[in-house]
């Protein structure tokens, strides 16, 4: 072999070039000394070149002679005109560097153990004669080992701070190590680019590094690696480990054959491939650059990265092998095929296809095939399926939401589920509001069912899903929460931890203040007392329009409204619910109610046709010409220094009069109707009848000053010229052109100019708005405005009848002078035992039937009490509140309660007949039945089943009238918390006022019901459809029952108009503030406080109430009258607002009927016929009087309820003949006069 080498290399100048590579196999000195020669003769003729060509042919017929390291000259040798490879030599250099270091590592290890075992052995020795003559060893013979110690700590000290150096170089902790892992990544992928290039080539071809650029280029990025694997041992903690890592393998397989490259001037692919492995720490790196972020796209980069590297490292094997041949068979059986063939033959062996075009002939080849189909057909199987899977989840709703330009959209979070959506959807697009242009975008971390998903197609123009967290910054970015109008977030009713509801909705508010704090937010509360969370909040601001809708407060505020006049409940929650009108021909209760049903609460700001006028005046107005019904404005107190310029008054009385920019609150069925009361102007529209035809006149009305107007107002009325005329003084002249310089002249009646003229100088200090605002929007109230009145606005303080019974020494009222307030008291005085309650002459109360034990969640009794406790009601008018249900339930409650007057405790349980009758529930004004058990149950349908037992108990039962007389001529004992002096708690008193009831159907009930489709099983005798709405069912629409579902329409008409909201809290809650909430919020309780004149004078608001008709000043109207001449006469004489009729539900029959059910008429039309037994809802003013005397004109909801029991057992219609001699197309007097008036 080795003359056959030297004659091979010595034979022909041609191959010289190459010869210098093939002769390093040599080391004798005759070799070097040949290719020095070759080297130096650099050109030769053509007759050696033929001899070398001659020489080179022999030399490959006698091949197969040739040891195995020989082998035919080929294409892919063509530096070598032996064919001689050196594929060994780049393979022995990794083998040598692998096995080498792990050898010196395991050799290190091993003295490294010796040294330690033996160094223990002399310890303990050392230790021993230590121990022994310690007590005669001195502390200077021990400065030789403590000098040796601190030797050994610095070189410890040195090293390690080395070693730390080389961790933070190659971790990501600081910006010079991220740089430097990216970079190294950077450079394995671009080495792994020029393995692609080289594949092109030949396995084994001779190339010079110095004109090579690609070897050049691979050679710097292994130095790099190189320098880089250094740093990587110094800081490996365990450097065997470090050693068998992959990256390490890959470094020891790719780096030294490259310097072996450099050295024989010759390439070869070899093992180059493992770069591909590199690709595994892809995620790593993009998790290093922030852009990774979330699980799924890290999960999903791993899964790529893993499938892809493994595929192009076995193709690169296979690339290897098929090319090579097997050695054993001298490298005859090779193939050629190029890298991406072999990656196509992995894909298809991988996927089990195996089309059989591409296969392996080696036997390396063919058996690394066997090993990597088991492996790879898993992972094809495991990986592929999940890599699909969470690239088609994060396509449908992991995208962002892009805005469009000139469309507001708004954030809904929360309890995502498809009855919430599908309820807020269908209140938010109803067709009775104005063009709803705002987008909704639905976020929730978990993707929709099927049911929810059809719902959002089916209104894919203007909703979006997203799925996310609002807890996670980065989702907030996505769905644009910077730019939205509001965020609206959903609480779930049924939960059965209302706290940790709440607690989750207000982690909600913080992350999204955190992230936005400018952002408006509408959210949910179950619980009252956790609004106080939400003041805790830096960004929290009403003033901006963040509200709180506490569904418990609102929902005990309806039953408590509807303890004080039955049917409120129903007509509350119909106001602010968005309802489609729907008309029936024949003539049932459901045609009444249903038209009543389709009105809804709106705001609109007032005409300046009614600047000036009293409130009264304006609302008769309203009603008779424009068919509107205003109930309520928005003042604007002069005040500057008040904590709310702008509050809330409900039925104010004609001491205020209208302001200019004055927003009024409206009852109608659509918002197009209410924009008639901004459009009105008496020039145009005095002549019209039909209020249709009140749009936008185009008349150029002159403007006046208001000065101007006033003084020819009085000057005309007093009958002198304007200039002889005093009337004016200099001082309210000024102030006067300071309020407004330029309003227009509306041809209001000399009369009502004198008289608003007059009230002016009384009235100076509340100043005219020179800005126009916006209509319907955007107007920020405190959502707990109450309609309590201005402190110091002399305007509203009462007169001084009431300061003068004023007791500065004595606690009435709780400190913001809005309710009743008593010292607290212990639970064990207020409790009655039954015996003590059926002695007790009890009449006109109110009894709570109440479900719960120790372990219930709290329903929040306070909210129910707070209205029945209102100071606008005088004390001898309060209503005893008697509970009846576990003692054990109750003390937990009664924190809350203990400073309320007129409370009494019955330990015991709704279900027991005995228990209702000791609380005489059959002379109760209204039983109200709640459960604190509700969500503790999965089935829904057995929720409300306590509350349903407990209403049909009461219902079955019979009660005998000799037992209420019994009872009334008793002389029993007060209980405790009653009053025994008042005359309303007198027993004759009681039973004066109460009727005779036999039979538990005819005792007024409200029963809270969780789940909607129970209510089907509180009445028996109506023929309600399971699948029927609550507000269509007969129980709701008597105001019998009450849903906390209705309660979420309050959302979405909390955002298109914030003080509908607070009208709703104002009229429900009896007057809450946001003093009182941030009491509430200190301490847990009502604070008492001395009567002022400021406190007394908060105590002069209206009230609901309910008028009866069969007696009184307006019995005349009773019988066939018209509802509009009751409204002007009430509202005209008594300052009384009517808004509704609760009538009997059979009293449209002409036969009479036993059925003492009635029903909701909201806002009747001016000419509905009113009868006898028809009770009237209306908004009544305070009476300072009736505290003195009770021979006022106070009707309140018992007298009036009284009064229709009294007339429900039984009772007839008129007949239709007499009927038809009323003129049925009549004018009312009152009626005429008004426009009369309106013609002067």
């Amino acid at each position: 072999m080795a003359n056959g080498g030297g004659g091979g290399g010595g034979s022909s100048s041609g191959g010289g070039g190459g010869g210098g590579g093939g002769s390093s196999l040599r080391m004798s000195s005759n070799i070097h000394a040949n290719h020095l020669s070759l080297d130096a003769s650099s050109s030769s003729s053509s007759s050696s070149s033929s001899s070398s060509s001659s020489s080179s042919s022999s030399s490959s017929v006698h091949e197969p002679k040739m040891d195995a390291l020989i082998i035919p000259v080929t294409m892919e040798v063509p530096c070598d005109s032996r064919g001689q490879r050196m594929w060994w030599a780049f393979l022995a250099s990794s083998m040598v560097t692998f096995f080498g270091g792990l050898f010196i590592i395991l050799l290190w290890r091993t003295l490294k153990y010796l040294w330690t075992v033996c160094c223990h052995c002399g310890g303990k020795t050392k230790e021993a004669q230590k121990i022994n003559n310690g007590a005669s060893q001195a502390d200077g013979t021990l400065k030789p080992v403590d000098e040796k110690e601190e030797v050994v700590a610095a070189e410890v000290g040195w090293m390690t701070s080395v070693k730390d150096w080389a961790g933070v170089m190659i971790s990501a902790q600081t910006l010079t190590g991220r740089v430097l892992v990216v970079l190294v990544f950077a450079l394995s992928i671009g080495a792994l680019v020029i393995y692609f290039i080289d594949s092109s080539n030949p396995i084994e071809s001779c190339q010079n590094f110095y004109k090579d650029f690609t070897l050049q280029i691979d050679m710097a990025f292994n130095v790099f690696f190189l320098l880089y694997f250094g740093l990587r041992f110094i800081a490996a903690n365990d450097k065997l480990w470090f050693w068998l890592e992959v990256n390490s393998v890959v470094d020891f397989f790719t780096v030294p054959p490259v310097f072996v490259s450099v050295y024989l001037n010759r390439s070869w692919l070899g093992l180059r491939f493992l770069r591909a492995l590199r690709l595994i720490q892809f995620s790593e790196i993009l998790q290093f650059l922030n852009i990774l972020k979330t699980s799924n796209s890290i999960k999903l980069v791993n899964l790529l990265s893993i499938f892809i590297s493994t595929w192009l490292t076995a193709a690169g094997f296979i690339h290897l092998v098929e090319n090579s041949g097997d050695p054993w068979e001298n490298f005859q059986n090779n193939q050629a095929l190029t890298y991406w063939e072999c990656v196509y033959l992995l894909m298809v062996t991988m996927s089990t296809v195996g089309y059989g075009d591409v296969y392996a002939k080696t036997t390396l080849g063919r058996l690394f095939m066997v090993f990597f189909i088991l492996g790879g057909l898993a992972m094809f199987a495991s990986y592929v399926p999940e890599i699909i899977e969470l690239i088609g989840n994060r396509k449908k709703y992991g995208g962002s939401y892009s805005a469009v330009s000139g469309r507001k959209h708004i954030v809904v979070c929360g309890h995502i589920t498809l009855e919430s959506v599908s309820n807020f959807l269908k209140d938010f697009l109803h067709k009775d509001r104005d063009d709803v242009n705002v987008e909704i975008v639905f976020l929730h971390n978990i993707s929709p069912n099927l049911e929810l998903e059809a719902l959002f197609k089916r209104h894919f123009t203007q909703v979006e899903f997203y799925q996310g967290s609002v807890l996670n910054p980065h989702d907030l970015a996505r769905v644009k929460i910077e730019s939205a109008d509001a965020c609206l977030i959903l609480a779930n009713k049924y939960c059965a931890d209302p706290d940790a509801e709440d607690a989750s909705n207000i982690m909600r508010v913080i992350s999204i203040k955190n992230y936005h704090p400018k952002i408006r937010i509408i959210t949910q509360m179950l619980q009252y007392h956790n609004k106080a969370h939400l003041l805790n909040i830096p960004s929290w601001n009403w003033k901006e329009g963040d509200d709180a809708i506490c569904l418990a407060e609102l929902k005990l505020g309806f039953i408590a409204q509807s303890c004080l006049a039955q049917g409120l409940s129903t007509m509350l929650a119909n106001l602010f619910s968005m309802r489609s009108f729907i008309k029936i021909e024949e003539d049932t209760w459901q045609k009444y109610y249903l038209e009543g049903v389709s009105n809804e609460m709106y705001t609109e700001y007032l005409s300046s046709a009614f600047v000036g006028l009293s409130f009264p005046t304006v609302c008769e107005l309203c009603f008779v010409k424009l068919k509107l019904l205003m109930i309520a404005i928005e003042y604007k107190s002069a005040n500057r220094e008040s904590r709310s310029r702008k509050r809330i008054l409900i039925n104010p009385g004609n001491h205020l009069k209208i302001q200019e920019g004055t927003l009024g609150f409206f009852i109608a069925s659509d918002a197009k109707e209410v924009k008639r009361a901004f459009f009105y102007c008496k020039a145009c529209h005095d002549d019209i009848t039909d209020p249709k035809r009140i749009k936008k006149c185009g008349c150029k009305r002159p403007k006046m000053s208001i000065y101007k107007r006033m003084r020819r107002a009085c000057c005309s009325d007093c009958g002198r010229s304007e200039r002889d005329c005093s009337c004016m003084s200099g001082r309210v002249r000024g102030n006067v052109d300071t309020l407004g310089r330029a309003f227009p002249l509306s041809p209001v009646s000399v009369n009502d100019c004198a008289t608003s003229f007059r009230a002016f100088e009384d009235e100076q200090p509340s100043t005219l708005s020179p800005k126009k605002k916006q209509r319907n929007g955007g107007m920020r109230n405190s959502p707990s405005s109450s309609p309590k009145l201005m402190r110091h606005d002399p305007l509203l303080i009462p007169g001084n009848d009431q300061i003068d019974n004023m007791d500065s020494n004595v606690k009435k009222y709780d400190s913001t002078g809005m309710f009743h307030w008593c010292a607290p008291k212990e639970i064990e005085k207020v409790i009655l035992t039954r015996s003590e309650a059926a002695m007790t002459v009890l009449s006109g109360h109110v009894v709570v039937c109440i479900f719960g034990d120790v372990s219930s969640a709290l329903i929040g009794l306070r909210n129910l009490v707070m209205p029945l406790r209102a100071s606008n009601f005088h004390y001898h008018e309060l209503k005893h509140i008697v509970f009846v249900g576990s003692i054990e339930y109750l003390k937990r409650e009664w924190e809350t309660l203990h400073n309320f007057p007129k409370v009494s405790i019955l330990p015991g349980t709704p279900l027991s007949r005995a228990d209702l009758r000791a609380v005489n529930i059959n002379l109760c004004d209204m039983c109200v039945i709640l459960s604190a058990n509700q969500n503790n149950i999965d089935d829904t349908s057995l929720q409300d089943k306590e509350c349903i037992l407990a209403s049909l108990n009461i219902k079955s039962m019979q009660f005998d009238d000799s037992i209420g007389v019994l009872q009334a001529n008793s002389q029993g004992f007060t209980p405790p918390g009653m009053d025994r002096s008042s005359p309303d708690n007198s027993p004759v008193h009681g039973m004066l006022r109460q009727p005779s009831i036999t039979t538990g159907v005819n005792i007024p009930i409200i029963t809270e019901l969780v789940n909607d489709t129970n209510v089907q099983f509180l009445d028996q005798d109506d023929d309600d459809d399971p699948d029927t709405e609550l507000y269509l069912t007969q129980p709701f629409a008597c105001g019998t029952a009450f849903a906390v579902s209705v309660l979420d329409s309050l959302m979405s008409a909390t955002y298109f108009n914030d003080n509908i909201l607070t009208l709703i809290r104002t009229l429900v809650t009896g007057g809450a503030t946001p003093e009182l909430e941030a009491l509430i919020a200190e301490e847990n309780a009502l604070r008492g406080g001395y009567s002022t004149p400021q406190t007394l004078a908060n105590r002069d608001r209206c009230r609901v109430a309910q008028l009866a008709l069969l007696d009184g000043p307006f019995a005349d109207l009773g019988d066939g009258g018209c509802y509009g001449d009751l409204f002007c006469k009430a509202l005209k004489t008594y300052n009384m607002l009517c808004f509704g009729i609760y009538r009997l539900r059979d009293a449209h029959l002409s036969t009479p009927s036993q059925c003492t059910k009635r029903y909701v008429i909201t806002n009747p039309p001016y000419e509905f016929e009113l009868v006898p037994t028809d009770l009237i809802f209306c908004l009544m003013q305070f009476d300072h009087n009736a505290g003195q005397s009770r021979a006022s004109l106070s009707h309140s909801s018992h007298s009036s309820q009284s009064s229709s029991k009294k007339s429900s057992s039984v009772h007839s219609i008129p007949s239709t003949a007499n009927r038809q001699n009323r003129p049925k197309s009549r004018e009312s007097r009152d009626k005429q006069k008004y426009v009369q008036e309106e013609r002067l």
